[in-house]
């Protein structure tokens, strides 16, 4: 699909493309935090600028598009986008602030901690990002959209001039994606609708900290900090899995190091452990449901023997519940929705190069520069090439 308008923000970016795909499967892993969630706890009376000064050129496109099409696609990223840019508030003046709300300028204090470890020590980039704050007023920050065909696990994807072809639609309205996910469905497509707490801009703007980022626990947080300014330091065009596999891994490492920084042991790995099992068997279902596809049988014994491989996955779920997990039942939500081939589409795009990146960090001695020239070299590369070079590494 094409515009005419080709600077505006959303259709730019594809707003949300770099939401936390496990935030929405581990579901109640990480819950709200004290009294936060759900509550409007802090609103200045100076917002910050509604815009950067350095990008004010692109907000009469954005207006543009909100205005004349707030009911299209387009338009309500174009509204949403700039509704975050008009809350941002600096996190230091609700600090200072004494009427602010306690546990808020705690969690607050610990977040500015957190971004300035993650430029002082993993060099990610040093900008107002995550200094700034905007309260949301709801769970999710947007809701991204999933399809895929009903005999395909091949994603359908949406593609932006600077992030590229990528496997989802966002929405700041949960109603909206729940209807565009109604209509496709009657199509006789495969959707799934998951809510995100952050994304990133890529540094076009001051991305803010998002109260849908304070319901998750003090690590959960450092990390979505880390892992976004990841997305602003590098960036590869239609190369969701490369993007995602590096922010994860300097999410980790860097949460790893922001923990021994404050004297804390290493977090638990049962969470990562428990997804990593979650995902094999996830991948394991899409490559069987994938040879069904291409065995040539009738649509209604292809449509049968997909209902037993989602009855299959789910039996397999259960057992590692009840045996290796040891009754730990945080997936549970995720396991009980209706399962169809859009629900296997985000596994395997946040963890595929971990491994890789985990290798060229320890031959570059742990050195976060030449880490992320490394990478960035990486990322100049051909796809096919790229590929290569990873799988060496893994």
């Amino acid at each position: 699909m094409k515009l005419g308008l080709r600077s505006v923000s959303a259709w730019l970016f594809g707003t949300g493309v770099f939401g936390v795909w496990v935030d929405f499967v581990v579901g109640s892993a990480h819950r709200p935090v004290g009294h936060l969630a759900g509550k409007r706890l802090f609103m200045s009376k100076s917002k910050i600028a509604a815009v950067d000064n350095r990008k004010r050129r692109w907000v009469p496109l954005l207006m543009a598009v909100g205005l004349s099409g707030c009911s299209s696609y387009y338009g309500q990223l174009a509204v949403g986008q700039l509704e975050l840019l008009r809350q941002r508030e600096p996190i230091a003046a609700i600090i200072d602030n004494p009427q602010s709300d306690p546990l808020l300028r705690q969690r607050l204090t610990l977040a500015l901690q957190a971004r300035g470890f993650a430029s002082r020590a993993l060099a990610l980039p040093d900008n107002r990002s995550y200094r700034v704050y905007a309260e949301l007023q709801r769970p999710y920050v947007m809701w991204n959209l999933f399809v895929a065909e009903e005999f395909s696990v091949a994603q359908q994807t949406q593609c932006f001039p600077i992030a590229g072809c990528v496997g989802y639609r966002g929405y700041y309205q949960q109603g909206r994606a729940r209807g565009a996910a109604a209509l496709l469905q009657a199509e006789g497509y495969d959707t799934l609708v998951a809510g995100v707490p952050a994304y990133s801009t890529l540094g076009w703007f001051d991305d803010p900290l998002l109260s849908s980022m304070l319901r998750w626990d003090d690590d959960r947080l450092a990390g979505l900090i880390f892992h976004e300014l990841a997305h602003q330091r590098l960036y590869v065009t239609d190369d969701t899995a490369f993007n995602e596999s590096y922010a994860s891994f300097v999410e980790r490492e860097g949460l790893r190091q922001w923990r021994a920084s404050r004297g804390l042991p290493p977090s638990s790995d049962a969470l990562r452990d428990q997804y990593a099992d979650l995902s094999r068997l996830a991948l394991a279902t899409r490559e069987r449901l994938a040879a069904l596809y291409a065995s040539g049988l009738s649509e209604p014994e292809m449509r049968a023997a997909k209902a037993a491989e989602f009855m299959r996955m789910r039996q397999a779920y259960r057992r590692l519940r009840d045996g290796p997990w040891n009754g730990d039942d945080r997936f549970d939500r995720w396991i009980a929705q209706p399962l169809n081939n859009a629900s296997l589409v985000p596994f395997g795009l946040y963890d595929q190069w971990v491994s890789a990146f985990a290798a060229l960090f320890e031959q570059v001695g742990g050195d976060w520069p030449r880490f992320h020239a490394q990478v960035a070299a990486l990322g100049r590369l051909p796809a096919d090439e790229r590929k290569r070079q990873l799988e060496a590494l893994r």
